[in-house]
């Protein structure tokens, strides 16, 4: 029931709704001052939420700081998260997101000597099933590229974060020699999983955010500030259903 109202409101989420449906309103509503209202709305609201420079701004104030690999000490294993990737039923193979950034960096650091195994938490997290099972599916691509099968974990059962967290947790458990840990996600992400698995019982954990949408510097150009983009919409779309999903889950006592 729960992952079924997380789906209803990343739909409640959605700015491009919300102007959709004061247009509407604007439209069909006789009553004059309404109208106006609602038409004015929906104007100012189209203009704020495709503005990439206002939109960076308020994601900035959410993400955390990114860390740069050399920054990093050596970890027993880096746990990645999923949402990484939907699945191509036609060709038969997985179809990278944005999100993709998490399994490239966790490969990275693999390589690099930072985390000795990798841990893939995540199976399908869409409301209806389309063939994705992240977990195992990553799992085989990483082989296919040389990792070895025995410094790969899949958690092949969560399909939010809050089961990652205790899927994840369930899974070290059974690996003693398993001591440190670095959590890997999108950094928009970041806030709501660390909480959560601190909350599952991971002590000693630390972090690495992948695929910003800000950084340190304020580098915008000129056609950010004035022009609209119309993917921005999506982006709101992510930061505002990280920051309901946080409050629903501190009442849920998943943080």
């Amino acid at each position: 029931m729960f992952f079924v109202l997380s789906k209803i409101l990343d739909f409640v989420a959605h700015p491009f709704y919300w102007i959709v449906i004061l247009f509407l309103i604007a439209w069909f509503t006789k009553r004059e001052r309404l109208r106006k209202w609602t038409f004015w709305s929906g104007i100012s609201c189209s203009i704020f939420f495709t503005n990439t420079v206002l939109f960076c701004e308020f994601a900035r104030i959410w993400e955390p700081d990114g860390k740069k690999i050399e920054e990093l000490g050596n970890y027993d294993v880096a746990v990645v998260l999923g949402g990484m990737a939907e699945y191509d039923n036609t060709l038969e193979r997985l179809s990278i997101r944005r999100g993709g950034d998490r399994i490239w960096q966790a490969i990275n650091l693999y390589h690099l000597g930072k985390v000795d195994k990798i841990l893939i938490s995540g199976a399908n997290g869409d409301l209806v099933d389309k063939g994705l099972d992240e977990g195992r599916q990553f799992r085989k691509i990483l082989i296919e590229n040389g990792i070895p099968a025995d410094d790969i974990l899949v958690d092949s059962l969560s399909q939010n974060t809050h089961e990652n967290a205790v899927e994840s947790k369930k899974i070290i458990d059974l690996h003693p020699e398993i001591k440190t840990v670095l959590l890997v996600t999108s950094a928009i992400h970041m806030p709501r999983a660390e909480a959560c698995f601190k909350h599952a019982g991971f002590e000693k954990l630390n972090t690495f955010t992948t695929d910003h949408f800000t950084g340190s510097e304020r580098n915008y150009q000129f056609d950010q500030w004035i022009i609209p983009n119309e993917s921005t919409l999506s982006d709101w779309n992510r930061l505002l259903h990280e920051i309901i999903g946080y409050v629903v889950y501190a009442m849920m006592g998943y943080l």
